[in-house]
């Protein structure tokens, strides 16, 4: 019996919300894709495949979204730091 090729780099994120969901993502260098699925009890609900040349854009994107949250959560920081000025 031939095994199947299991990809050498990937992660796997646990959902918050518990329920053994996760996702996870492996890197298939030999076909240039990211494939990310979501995962339940074990079982796979779904995969997409993402082109390698797209991966850069994704990554940007989330690189975005983390610098807005921390920017966010630096100004509601701040706020609470500086005293009041009114009355």
């Amino acid at each position: 019996m031939v095994q199947p090729r299991v990809p050498r780099t990937g992660a796997v994120f646990l959902d918050p919300r518990g329920e053994d969901r996760s996702l996870r993502v492996t890197w298939h260098e030999e076909s240039q894709l990211v494939v990310l699925s979501l995962w339940r009890d074990n079982v796979c609900a779904g995969t997409f495949r993402l082109a390698a040349d797209e991966v850069p854009d994704l990554i940007a994107l989330l690189r975005r979204g983390l610098d807005q949250a921390y920017d966010a959560a630096r100004e509601r920081v701040e706020r609470a730091e500086t005293p009041s000025r009114a009355g």
